[in-house]
């Protein structure tokens, strides 16, 4: 019962920085390796495996301005403590126990915590011992995987293919392009574009959302309206609407039950709902989840509680919540 524990993503110019986080218990998976020197095919192979058969994985998440915000020592013993937090809570539903914890590298992100004492840390341990390989490549392929996705949201810097880092290409869609959210810019050679990173000549989907005109803007704002207005009918209580960072947003936040719920909100002007709800595709949950992760992280006052995600579907005249699902 060894927690293994490793990084992935510190020398990117672009994205964010993982941990994984891997109970590998009783499984006992062939092929583990440190993620770079796996195949791409062999890494997405192993990743399901690891999945399917560890006792417990997880993975904690440091956006690139969370990063830029208290830097690299401080984001990697972030992102470290949100995936074994997550790693505590499976143990606890699963009753089980972990006896050792091993970090790649020679640092102890868990220094000045209750763990310390459980935590060896060890050079290459992601090539030595199957519980930090098998965190090394659920980080790996879940990062290259969000970065793939990113490619679309931001065309022009190769992020399915360099994942962020600085290679050439990328660096010249920089200069054409300027930068995006995703950029570091606490990082030496993006330092000049500090707060530029609004001017990139590409839009995301939520930036064109903006710059529509004041009627659907309106439409929508009424929208968001209707589903808080249901939710709170239902026995919530709004936390936030409209939460946003530079890196995600969230169309409301409510409590129920000690359960905090993250809505997305659709809104169509006919009864089409597979339009509306099916943009809520598993690209879309996966930053739902992300956005909702930085929120718990910048509200700690919520530790401890549940978390679910909610897609409602809003249309007619009156505006009328018409469909809802609750996403996995």
């Amino acid at each position: 019962m060894i927690l293994g524990i490793d990084e992935v993503g510190r020398g990117p110019w672009a994205g964010p920085l993982v941990v994984g986080a891997v109970i590998l218990g009783g499984a006992d998976i062939e092929g583990l390796n440190d993620s770079k020197k796996l195949t791409k095919k062999r890494r997405e192979a192993l990743d399901e495996v690891i999945r399917e058969q560890a006792a417990a994985w997880a993975l904690g998440w440091v956006s690139a301005g969370e990063l830029d915000d208290v830097g690299m020592s401080q984001a990697l013993r972030l992102a470290t403590r949100r995936a074994v937090k997550q790693i505590q809570s499976q143990c606890k539903e699963k009753n089980l126990a972990f006896d050792e914890i091993i970090i790649d590298g020679t640092v102890n992100f868990l220094a000045d915590t209750a763990l310390e004492r459980y935590v060896t840390v060890m050079a290459k341990a992601d090539g030595l011992i199957p519980s930090v390989s098998a965190a090394s490549i659920i980080a790996k392929v879940a990062r290259d995987q969000f970065m793939t996705e990113q490619d679309v949201v931001y065309p022009g810097y190769g992020f399915a293919s360099n994942a962020g880092y600085g290679v050439a290409k990328h660096r010249a869609a920089i200069e054409r392009l300027g930068v995006t959210p995703l950029h570091r810019l606490s990082f030496a050679p993006l330092q000049k574009y500090a707060g530029t990173e609004g001017n990139s000549q590409l839009s995301s989907s939520s930036q064109i959302k903006h710059q529509q005109g004041n009627t659907t803007r309106q439409i929508g704002d009424m929208g968001e309206q209707t589903a808080a207005d249901w939710l709170t009918a239902d026995g919530h209580e709004i936390i936030a609407r409209n939460w946003r960072t530079r890196y995600c947003e969230i169309d409301i936040v409510s409590m129920k039950d000690d359960v905090l719920w993250f809505t997305e909100v659709k809104y169509r002007k006919n009864d089409d709902f597979g339009g509306g709800l099916a943009a809520i595709t598993t690209k879309k949950q996966r930053q739902m989840r992300f956005a909702a992760e930085l929120f718990m992280a910048k509200h700690p006052q919520y530790e401890g509680c549940d978390m679910r995600l909610l897609a409602v579907a809003v249309e007619g005249n009156p505006l009328t919540v018409r469909k809802q699902v609750v996403l996995e």
